[in-house]
């Protein structure tokens, strides 16, 4: 049910923010790629690097710290477009690095896991974890709602502004179904079969995600929402994707509740949404 629900708010989600884009500024972006360029190189540069000394400086044993590891390392998230939207960020930037950083996944997850992840997981586990099909489902859950949402606002914009409405109250709902099945599935356990540590640095990576993100933006001098963009971007890893790797790739007996690297979503999500309170309150 979880997988399913995960499945539509992507779809609906992407369908509603290409409500938003426009051909024109795609375009400039693919032409003066700094943008994307960065981002990229926060998110498989940055991001596995911190992973890597989180765990080292919280002394994780082996499952939490390939659960942590393997989350740093993956590409931006569907969740990323959504903040950018409501920080006044560049909606056509941030899905154009969602999209290429799931592409660039292909290869440099391979490569960070490989570099940071020696010590914890054989290289041949390390050749076998990336599973290309999910990758491929993403992109497509991703880039054909996006279109079709795009193709939507040329032809109706009136319909397209409803579009995205709905879509948005849709992803509201669809959070709490979320959080409702979490709960019925894990109960209390959750809490007491995860150490605390992991927690800690479920809370502390999507913040300095963020801060890093922003800080190198502002260094080359991007435009205001561009900083924006490149900072969420940053922090937000795809959960979806590292929840079915440590799924494929490890026993259920291995891994546990591990393979939410917990509820890593939910914090980088409220404190992508404390952003956009302060940033909302201080616009005003």
């Amino acid at each position: 049910a979880i997988e399913a629900t995960l499945v539509v708010v992507v779809i609906q989600t992407m369908l509603g923010l290409g409500c938003t884009m426009d051909v024109t500024l795609i375009k400039e972006h693919l032409q003066r790629p700094s943008g994307i360029a960065i981002a990229a190189s926060c998110q498989f540069g940055i991001m596995p690097f911190i992973s890597f000394l989180m765990a080292k400086i919280f002394g994780l044993d082996k499952v939490a710290a390939i659960a942590v590891l393997v989350t740093g390392c993956c590409p931006g998230g569907n969740l990323s477009n959504l903040l950018t939207y409501f920080l006044y960020g560049d909606m056509n930037l941030s899905i154009l690095m969602s999209s290429i950083s799931t592409v660039l996944a292909l290869v440099f997850m391979p490569f960070c896991l490989f570099i940071y992840g020696s010590s914890w997981i054989s290289a041949y586990t390390i050749g076998t974890m990336i599973p290309f099909g999910g990758v491929v489902l993403t992109l497509i859950m991703t880039l054909f709602p996006v279109c079709l949402g795009m193709a939507i606002k040329s032809r109706w914009e009136k319909v397209a502004n409803s579009l995205l409405k709905v879509s948005l109250f849709g992803v509201g709902v669809a959070f709490i179904a979320l959080m409702t099945l979490s709960v019925i599935m894990f109960g209390s356990s959750i809490f007491t079969a995860i150490s605390p540590s992991t927690y800690v640095i479920a809370f502390v990576m999507p913040l300095i995600g963020y801060g890093s993100g922003y800080l190198l933006a502002t260094g080359f001098r991007l435009p205001d929402n561009s900083r924006r963009t490149v900072a969420i971007e940053t922090g937000c890893q795809n959960s979806q994707l590292s929840s079915t790797i440590l799924k494929m790739a490890f026993a259920n007996e291995v891994m546990g509740a591990y393979f939410l690297f917990p509820l890593y979503a939910l914090f980088q999500g409220l404190e992508g949404l404390a952003m956009v309170l302060a940033f909302r309150i201080y616009r005003r």
